[in-house]
């Protein structure tokens, strides 16, 4: 292929950005149907307890007004009515049942939708919703209710851990134990969560939805209203961020279905800022325990977590809080404890590093500690203390090139200017300190199918059921497919966001190139050997592997005169076109011998200012272990974001809930603070960028997921190291180090 950009390992640009650019890409808000309404919901007011009595009569004679939907006049939910509204075999139900009864589980929680033919008639009219309630009293306050913690019962792999002696740290010759706290973070991409529900008849039903899995939100809605799976159409083109949040069907988007049945037209529901704090999840309040202990030496003999995450009161979340602990250092002692606390609030959901952005915190803030305390360098401590395979599983890693990484990242960073004493340098009149953390997250690999069908004309049809929140999913993709099949860029088109597209996962746990990439690897690879085997002896019977496939056409390498195009390939059999669908997973067998794991580390360098407390972070590097890089242009961007979300959980980020009334106080863009501009400063990417041998057939391993674990206690190491107060409670603010 001429253009090397476009060959695994380019950095070719995103495929989509013209559209994107120019308004020509369609979000779910904003297709057209005919006899479109708006949907607007009423919210609780209290934070526990029932509905007395509901008053929809001013807002039913409101003009515009088609209907007012409630507890006591919403369409019936088939799997409500059954008592299984969790039961899907994703596993992401709405879990809440909307506007079943009257119970009030959280403040925010939708009691009433108003629908109206425009929006704001809507807005209008549910301000005329009033509601009495029976209050009950509330709890919000997971550090009044820690001793509340329960041991989760829906996944087993958090129930207690231990290998070898339990909480033998505590006789090491050094060691410490601290508490680590991490605040509820609220997702806030630009893009508001809603959906688009259209009814086709009683039993057929089309939605416009923000999703990060089409396939995933069309079994749920099928399920939860007994309708065949392919008589729900579910389209999601593009989504404009979600980082987590869109990884379920939540009650609002069962709410507006139900809507839609009721007044026999399409209803739109796009949330306002404020119900993006409640009812469409978030980084759950997380409070941690580490105990680590090590010889005078610096090999750690043992190490203890414990974490309490806060649970909505109706159905349990997990995450892999407390996973990293387990493998990321050779310790012979581990055990770690893992609770969920139910409050009265929202449930929580998957953001982005999920469980291990959290548990990476406190983890990677204790082994600095650690360092400080045996006065050795936090990168010599961790490369002491380095597995040569996953201790957790006895299993040798599918690659690791996490010392190389150090290597790398430290002489970028400049880590040699650091002084391993505290408040000792300074630049500029403000302190100066360097800090550094790992992270790891799984290279998960799912089942995923994907057609690739080749046309006459020698143009590649190529398509999944993927989802792109913005990663360039697509570019991906298409750059794959090129490489393949060495057809240009340009004459491939990838389609994705579609329920009635071939199978794919949903796009979380950094799993969307390993997965649907190997699937269009493999159909390409499929592809080219039909090829050669429908061009009889153009080719002189040569093996499909030593030939070349560049520009369109099939050449033998020995003789370049000796070769055949696509085009006349299937002229000659008399094809329009040829197609391959072709599914792709990992073997069990390669599971079972190994670990299979993406590592980050990430260093930065600040500034903080002597009096004010203000903290800049000046430089970051982050830096992947994530096998072969398919996009170097958009992997950067990928860590650039996870940066800025790392600096967001370090130093801004902080959903406040009055716990008196069970309210956030700061639910919109001026108050809780995400970085902007002015905090992010140079950001340097870097890849190891060699292939892992087993995960996929690229080589690749996720990405998205580790471009933000570590970020964090890399910051709050870096500050310690530049003013000796040690933060254990994010966000560093000034007044915790004034």
């Amino acid at each position: 292929m001429k253009n090397k950009d476009e060959k695994i390992g380019g950095r070719m640009s995103r495929v989509d950005a013209v559209l994107k650019v120019t308004g020509g890409a369609t979000y779910f808000a904003e297709y057209e149907v005919p006899n479109l309404t708006y949907g607007v919901l009423v919210p609780s007011t209290i934070t526990r307890g029932r509905i007395k009595n509901i008053d929809t009569k001013k807002a039913e004679s409101a003009p515009g007004v088609l209907a007012v939907l409630t507890h006591v006049n919403a369409p019936k939910v088939p799997a409500y009515e059954a008592k299984e509204p969790s039961k899907t075999s994703s596993g992401r139900g709405p879990g809440m049942m909307a506007f079943h009864n009257d119970e009030i589980h959280f403040n925010g929680q939708p009691i009433a939708m108003v629908v109206a033919d425009t929006f704001e008639r809507a807005t209008y009219a549910a301000s005329l919703v009033k509601a009495e309630y029976q209050e009950q009293k509330h709890q919000t306050d997971l550090k009044a209710n820690l001793a509340k913690g329960n041991v989760p019962k829906t996944n087993k792999s958090l129930q207690d851990y231990q290998r070898g002696e339990k909480d033998a740290y505590k006789t090491a010759p050094v060691n410490l134990e601290e508490e680590y706290v991490l605040p509820s973070e609220v997702h806030n991409p630009m893009e508001l969560h809603g959906i688009l529900a259209q009814w086709d008849g009683p039993d057929k039903l089309t939605v416009y939805a923000k999703t990060q899995g089409v396939k995933m939100t069309q079994q749920v809605i099928a399920e939860t209203f007994k309708l065949p799976k392919e008589n729900v159409q579910v389209h999601s083109q593009f989504v404009g961020g979600a980082f987590g949040m869109s990884l379920r069907v939540w009650p609002h988007e069962i709410a507006t279905i139900l809507a839609a049945k009721k007044v026999n037209r399409p209803v739109k529901l796009v949330i306002t800022r404020n119900e993006m704090f409640t009812i469409a999840g978030y980084r759950p309040h997380t409070h941690q325990k580490i105990g680590i202990g090590a010889t005078k030496e610096g090999k750690i003999v043992g190490i203890s977590h414990w974490a309490n995450v806060q649970n909505s009161n109706y159905e349990e979340f997990t995450e892999a809080t407390v996973a990293m602990t387990k493998f990321m250092y050779q310790i012979p002692n581990v055990n770690t404890t893992y609770r969920v606390v139910p409050l009265d609030i929202c449930s929580p959901i998957p953001m982005r590093g999920p469980g291990e952005a959290t548990g990476a915190f406190a983890l990677e803030s204790a082994i600095d500690e650690l360092s400080y305390a045996l006065d050795v360098d936090p990168i010599e401590l961790r490369i002491m203390n380095y597995p040569e395979k996953d201790p957790e599983r006895d299993l040798p890693w599918s690659s690791n090139y996490v010392r190389e990484a150090y290597k790398m990242g430290a002489d970028k960073i400049g880590w040699s200017n650091r002084s391993n004493q505290p408040k000792a340098k300074m630049e500029d009149g403000m302190w100066v300190g360097y800090g550094m953390a790992t992270g790891t997250f799984g290279a998960h690999r799912r089942p995923a199918t994907a057609r690739a069908c080749l046309n006459a004309n020698g143009t590649l049809l190529v398509q999944s059921a993927a989802s792109d929140i913005g990663p360039g999913t697509g570019t991906a993709m298409v750059q794959i497919a090129a490489d393949v099949m060495g057809i240009p860029a340009n004459r491939i088109k990838f389609e994705l966001g579609e329920s009635n597209l071939p199978d794919a996962p949903i796009q979380g746990g950094s799993a969307t190139v390993a997965s649907v990439g190997s699937a269009v690897h493999e159909a390409c690879m499929e592809l080219r050997q039909k090829l050669v085997e429908l061009s009889g002896n153009a080719l002189k019977n040569a093996k499909v592997d030593t030939l070349v496939y560049e520009d369109g056409k099939i050449s033998s390498p020995k003789d370049r005169s000796a070769s055949i195009t696509y085009a006349e390939v299937l002229k000659r059999n008399n094809l329009p076109k040829l197609e391959v669908i072709k599914e792709s997973k990992l073997s069990e067998d390669q599971q079972k011998k190994f670990a299979m794991y993406s590592f980050s580390v990430h260093f930065v360098k600040v500034h903080v200012h002597p009096t004010t407390g203000v903290v800049k972070v000046k430089h970051a590097v982050a830096l992947a272990d994530a096998g072969t890089i398919v996009n170097h242009k958009t992997a950067s961007s990928q860590m650039m974001g996870g940066a800025v979300g790392g600096i967001g959980m370090a130093l801004t980020e902080e959903a406040v809930i009055d716990h008196r009334f069970g309210r956030y106080v700061n639910n919109n863009f001026a108050d809780y603070h995400v970085p902007v501009n002015a905090d992010v400063p140079e950001v340097d990417v870097l890849f190891v960028d060699k292939k892992d041998p087993y995960t996929t057939p690229m080589g690749s391993k996720g990405l998205g997921e580790i471009a933000i674990i570590g970020m964090a206690p890399a910051i709050a190491n870096a500050v310690y190291n530049a003013t000796g107060k040690r933060i254990r409670e994010l966000p560093i603010t000034p007044d915790k180090l004034i």
